[in-house]
């Protein structure tokens, strides 16, 4: 063969790698823009407590995470996120931080009205992430109070059936330095068992010293947001680079860090789905 016919076949050749390449590269893009944010997964787990009282086996809590309500996030989309949540029919619903994206206050009324559509049968609890300080904090107090909802700013709320009780407690954002935990342990009993919400999943070879927790509930990693398959996502937010996904054992307490379902910068996802999480709680004794 002559070298300019091979030339011409090397030319030909690499000009369809590209052409290849390119439509890949923007069937993903379009993939990660327009499908994978919207296919939202629905995990369902049973968690064995040690300190779980009868009373409160087969609990269901439902968790959602990292809403980052913003510009992007339309009403259509956060009705049809609550409405799944509902549909799960939870005792509880626990929100994990992030309700809402940094210097996006404008659109804390959106949530509010999304917000007023949880039924749990007992209540909905939530804590504040690092965006929700950079946002309106006041503003979103006023909503989740107005909505029903009980923040858990450094504090314990507990439920009863009967004598038994469950306490789920709550501490403030880590990463900006305004966890209390010492204040949350002052006021939990000492008597069942304890849940701990916790924006920063890493928080948990904090909290699981203590051996007061069965459990810990995260957020703030969306799994990185973008991750390629078989792979340790490339870009971690601060405190979630150890426990970013999924559930773990830290010494004798569980965690389990959700996903989210909102997103920051790129507004994409790509291999990390935006997830509701269903928790049923199993008494060992």
């Amino acid at each position: 063969m002559r070298k300019s016919q091979r030339l011409r076949k090397a030319r030909k050749l690499a000009f369809r790698f590209v052409r290849v390449s390119f439509l890949l590269g923007f069937c993903a893009l379009l993939y990660a823009c327009l499908i994978e944010p919207n296919w939202l997964e629905i995990n369902s787990l049973h968690l064995n407590l040690p300190h779980l009282a009868s009373e409160f086996n087969g609990y269901r809590i439902v968790q959602i995470s990292d809403i980052h309500t913003d510009k992007w996030t339309t009403s259509k989309r956060l009705n049809r996120i609550f409405r799944l949540v509902n549909q799960q029919k939870p005792d509880l619903v626990v929100i994990t931080g992030d309700l809402v994206s940094r210097n996006s206050q404008a659109f804390i009324p959106n949530l509010k009205a999304a917000l007023a559509q949880l039924t749990p049968s007992d209540k909905t609890v939530a804590i504040f992430g690092n965006h929700d300080y950079e946002a309106d904090p006041q503003a979103i107090n006023q909503a989740l109070k107005q909505t029903g909802i009980t923040t858990l700013h450094n504090a314990v709320y507990t439920l009863r059936q009967g004598n038994a009780m469950l306490h789920i407690a709550g501490v403030e954002d880590v990463c900006l330095g305004k966890e209390r935990l010492d204040l949350v342990l002052k006021q939990l009993p000492s008597n069942g068992a304890a849940i701990l919400l916790a924006h920063e999943p890493d928080f948990a070879d904090r909290s699981a010293v203590t051996g007061r927790f069965d459990l810990q509930l995260s957020g703030h990693s969306h799994a990185g947001q973008v991750r390629l398959p078989f792979l340790k996502p490339l870009i971690l937010p601060n405190l979630a680079h150890k426990y970013y996904s999924g559930c773990y054992l830290v010494r004798n307490m569980l965690l389990y860090t959700n996903k989210g379902i909102g997103m920051t910068g790129l507004h994409l996802r790509f291999g990390s789905r935006p997830e509701i999480t269903v928790l049923t709680l199993v008494a060992t004794g």
